[in-house]
C-alpha cells in the first residue's frame, strides 16, 4: 500500500513541479512593473481565497466536488502515477484556495514557482504517504479528529490573509526577515 501511495504522490507532485517550470518560463522576461502589478492581482486573489476557507466568503465553484470516473479500474503503480497526476488537474483540493494562492504568488513572483509548488506537493503528499504507511490507525484518527480539521481549515484561511497582505503590499520579504520574526513570535 505505501508504494502505491508513493507513486500517487510522485504523479502529482511531477504535476505541481511542470506548473511551476511553465510559470517560470513564462514570466521570466516579464518587466518589474508588470511583476509588481502581479503581485497585486495575486495578493488580491490570495486574499479571497484566504476569506473562502475561513467561510467568511463563499466561492461555489470551490465548494464543488470533481471525480475522474474511469471505464476499468487498473492497479499496479504505473496506475498510481498516472491517478496522482490525474488527482493534481481534476480534484477540488488541488484547484481549491491553498494551490490557488500557490499559483499566484508563483506568478507575482516566477523564480518561486518550483520551489512553492514542490513544497505544497510534499505538504500534500505526506499525509498520503503515512496513511499508506498506518492505515487503519489513519482512519480511525480521522474519525476521532474531524473537528479539529475543520478549526485547521479556519487557521490556514487566516493565514493566506495575511499572506495575501504581504504579496500585495510587496513586503513578502519580511518572512525571511528571521529578527522581525524573532519580534513576533518570543
Amino acid at each position: 500500500m505505501f508504494t502505491g501511495a508513493l507513486m500517487f504522490v510522485a504523479g502529482f507532485s511531477v504535476v505541481f513541479a511542470v506548473l511551476g517550470v511553465v510559470l517560470n518560463a513564462a514570466l521570466a522576461g516579464v518587466a518589474t512593473e508588470t511583476l509588481a502589478w502581479l503581485s497585486r492581482v495575486a495578493g488580491a486573489v490570495i486574499i479571497v481565497l484566504g476569506l473562502h476557507m475561513m467561510g467568511l466568503l463563499r466561492i461555489r465553484v470551490l465548494d464543488r466536488g470533481y471525480s475522474i470516473q474511469s471505464a476499468k479500474p487498473r492497479s499496479g503503480y504505473l496506475a498510481s502515477a498516472l491517478f496522482g497526476a490525474s488527482f493534481a488537474v481534476a480534484w477540488t483540493p488541488c484547484v481549491g484556495p491553498i494551490l490557488g494562492s500557490m499559483l499566484a504568488l508563483a506568478a507575482a513572483r516566477p523564480a518561486s514557482a518550483f520551489p512553492l509548488l514542490l513544497a505544497y506537493a510534499l505538504g500534500l503528499g505526506i499525509p498520503f504517504l503515512l496513511v499508506g504507511l498506518f492505515p487503519s490507525r489513519a482512519f480511525a484518527f480521522f474519525r476521532r479528529h474531524g473537528r479539529l480539521a475543520a478549526r485547521l481549515h479556519t487557521a490556514f484561511g487566516g493565514v493566506l490573509i495575511g499572506l495575501g497582505v504581504l504579496v500585495f503590499t510587496g513586503k513578502l520579504s519580511l518572512l525571511a526577515n528571521f529578527s522581525v520574526l524573532n519580534e513576533v513570535f518570543l
